[in-house]
């Protein structure tokens, strides 16, 4: 394996790199040395950068988790707009890509995994558990806008939501849903709770 190898962003290519494994060949097959020869690397850089290989992919679930705070805040700024179902719809959709689901399989795969993120999400499954907030917050500011009835449970119609969408995109050897199936998913779960046509 060369060692001269420049990497200008080590921890990103090696976070692509063991995507790219996770996505081709599962959970099962996510090793140091299957990541290092992925990225084209000695084996040596992921040591470098991280303490162990548990610990890189902690902060390879982690820094994936990051990323729902800007989709959180995208999906609650659209409270108000479009109607309920379509910004759900669009939200899932986004949200559980072919890596999100293939990372929760990933997590839920690995206890000595499970046990370092439980530092940083002590309960439920992590990337999960952050999304069903970005989805509560949401309903929260369509709630406040009146767009959902006023006494719509929205600590469970979030979870309901995403354990539904998860359940429609976890089939990681075929093709993503079509946005008419996710729709109706999403019509079938919030249809008492919305205040104007779907």
């Amino acid at each position: 394996m060369p060692t001269g190898v420049v990497f200008r962003d080590a921890r990103e290519q090696l976070f692509e790199a063991a995507e790219r494994v996770l996505l081709r060949d599962g959970p099962s097959a996510l090793t140091s040395r299957a990541v290092t020869t992925e990225a084209g690397c000695a084996k040596g850089v992921l040591h470098r950068h991280f303490t162990d290989f548990d610990g890189f992919l902690a902060e390879l679930v982690q820094d994936r988790i990051a990323g729902i705070d800007s989709r959180s805040a995208a999906l609650r700024d659209a409270a108000g707009t479009d109607t309920v179902t379509e910004n759900l719809t669009r939200a899932l959709t986004g949200l559980f890509r072919p890596v999100a689901v293939a990372i929760v399989g990933l997590v839920t795969s690995r206890d000595e995994l499970r046990a370092r993120l439980r530092r940083t999400t002590p309960a439920g499954v992590p990337l999960l558990t952050e999304a069903t907030a970005m989805i509560a917050s949401y309903l929260t500011a369509e709630r406040e806008l009146g767009r959902l009835a006023p006494d719509t449970a929205v600590d469970t119609l979030a979870p309901t939501l995403i354990g539904a969408a998860h359940m429609v995109f976890a089939d990681r050897k075929g093709t993503p849903p079509q946005a008419d199936a996710v729709r109706g998913v999403v019509t079938a779960v919030v249809t008492g709770a919305v205040s104007e046509p779907l």
